[in-house]
């Protein structure tokens, strides 16, 4: 019989059987996919379908009603709290509005999780915050609040901050959110940029139909009204060929039916 580990083969996040319920409400049930190591992958979908919700869950902030999430074919879900700490330093989140602490400076922000989880002087935890905020494109900002700064800008740092451990998982929860076209597709060139330098998988939320099919390798499609996932592959595959109208209509952004090729 095979291990999950073979069963998962070069998967580096699993999600198998997966509820998602709040008390009796259930969110989204029996999603099962893998993540592929270096891979940037989408979750996606329409409003209230349980995407952000799905990425909390991948992250450990909120626990499967039923099924398991695992990396590397270990159990994230049943892991004890050590091990599970263990995982979470491998990790890096974006969220949505960046989560940057108002009064701190941006070294100061990125510096946060240097100066809990190493054992690196103050000045070398500062060498290192700077560092990360020049990979995104933000030397000479390291001493700006994010009060004077834009909101590309304040993104960038959230994601400078989110790499200051040295992930090699990353997760972003709609990067592109209120940011004008341009900072979006900066941003998206940026995660690119990222993931091929650092080797890192990616796993993104969004619904911003430009980044979906300029950084996806591979993609999930969570629906609300079915509550399941009704759909998995490359989004330039699925908008050609996927037979359910709903993905495709989602892909297209149209309103009527979209006539699926022969």
């Amino acid at each position: 019989m095979a291990t999950r580990s073979e069963a998962s083969g070069n998967a580096r996040i699993s999600v198998r059987d997966v509820t998602m319920a709040y008390g009796d409400f259930v969110l989204m049930r029996g999603l099962t996919f893998d993540v592929k190591r270096g891979n940037v992958f989408v979750i996606m979908g329409g409003s209230g379908c349980g995407k952000s919700s799905l990425l909390r869950h991948m992250i450990g902030l909120h626990e499967p009603a039923a099924g398991e999430i695992l990396y590397d074919g270990d159990s994230f879900t049943h892991a004890d709290p050590e091990h599970r700490d263990e995982l979470l330093r491998r990790m890096g989140v974006l969220y949505q509005q960046g989560a940057l602490w108002s009064s701190m400076t941006l070294a100061e922000n990125v510096a946060l999780p240097l100066g809990e989880y190493t054992k690196l002087s103050a000045r070398e935890i500062r060498e290192v915050a700077c560092l990360k905020l020049a990979l995104v494109g933000l030397k000479g900002f390291e001493d700006y609040y994010p009060s004077q700064i834009s909101g590309g800008m304040r993104k960038r740092a959230g994601l400078a901050r989110a790499m200051a451990l040295d992930p090699d998982i990353l997760f972003f929860d709609e990067p592109s959110a209120g940011l004008d076209p341009i900072s979006s597709r900066l941003l998206d060139d940026l995660i690119l940029a990222l993931r091929d330098s650092l080797g890192a998988t990616v796993v993104v939320v969004t619904h911003e139909l430009a980044s979906i099919f300029t950084i996806a390798d591979d993609s999930v499609f969570l629906d609300a009204d079915t509550r399941r996932m009704i759909a998995r592959g490359n989004p330039k595959d699925l908008v050609e060929h996927c037979p359910e109208e709903k993905v495709r209509r989602f892909l297209t952004r149209s309103a009527e039916p979209v006539e699926q090729p022969a």
